[in-house]
């Protein structure tokens, strides 16, 4: 955990968009989330000198662009067991309860590899189409979306987001869509402190998408409500 973390930079950004940007780490929160981790039987720990990547910052700058709230981070296990990483939802889900926004930073597609690069270079547009998303991207992000859709509606069974979420993983089109684990593990995770909430009433709402560099989507689905606290 850090008190003044700093940003990595961010390919064909312009330090201007993100540098100025105030990150506000919640360390007490970070504290907390490494008892309950070690009370678990998880061997986590802090990170006094962590930067704080694109994948997490980026988040926050369009969310609250008006000010980060306080956050902690949560890092992912680099064997990228998704069983694993659902669970550490699981521990962290009582979280839900007392009101705090828990948000998963992966993708709904991301492999670098199939990419493509060119408009980039050519005109700096990362949202660039100049040609459709290829059809296995294109199937592995509506198995994405029906899998949080259909699994977050009241009555569904315990561990059935878990259950979907982990089997997306020997989907014909996985490798393709995800050429590497990594952005994977967010869902996972996600999927471990929704089935491990108290209520099991959460609906899950796609509420925004988009897709870049041809083939890579950023799918932003929300589950749940915040309640305000105010009278």
């Amino acid at each position: 955990m850090n008190s003044s973390p700093s940003k990595s930079p961010v390919a064909y950004v312009h330090p201007s968009k993100y540098v100025d940007y105030k990150l506000v780490p919640d360390l007490k929160t970070g504290a907390r989330v490494i008892q309950m981790l070690n009370e678990a039987g998880f061997d986590a720990r802090g990170n006094d000198s962590f930067d704080w990547i694109h994948d997490t910052y980026l988040i926050l700058i369009r969310m609250f662009p008006e000010g980060c709230p306080p956050t902690t981070i949560i890092s992912m296990n680099a064997r990228f067991d998704p069983h694993l990483h659902a669970r550490v939802g699981s521990i962290v889900a009582q979280l839900r309860q007392e009101n705090y926004l828990i948000i998963g930073t992966g993708g709904a597609v991301h492999n670098l590899y199939r990419n493509h690069w060119w408009q980039m270079l050519r005109y700096t547009d990362n949202f660039a189409q100049p040609v459709p998303p290829e059809a296995p991207m294109l199937e592995f992000r509506q198995s994405v979306e029906d899998v949080f859709v259909r699994n977050c509606r009241v009555g569904m069974k315990k561990g059935a987001l878990v259950s979907a979420v982990t089997r997306l993983m020997k989907h014909p089109q996985f490798r393709d869509a995800h050429g590497t684990d990594d952005h994977f593990m967010a869902a996972c995770f996600v999927a471990g402190a929704v089935d491990s909430s108290e209520d099991g009433k959460d609906e899950c709402v796609l509420g925004a998408e988009d897709w870049e560099l041809v083939n890579m989507c950023n799918s932003q689905f929300t589950i749940g409500k915040w309640i305000s606290q105010q009278a």
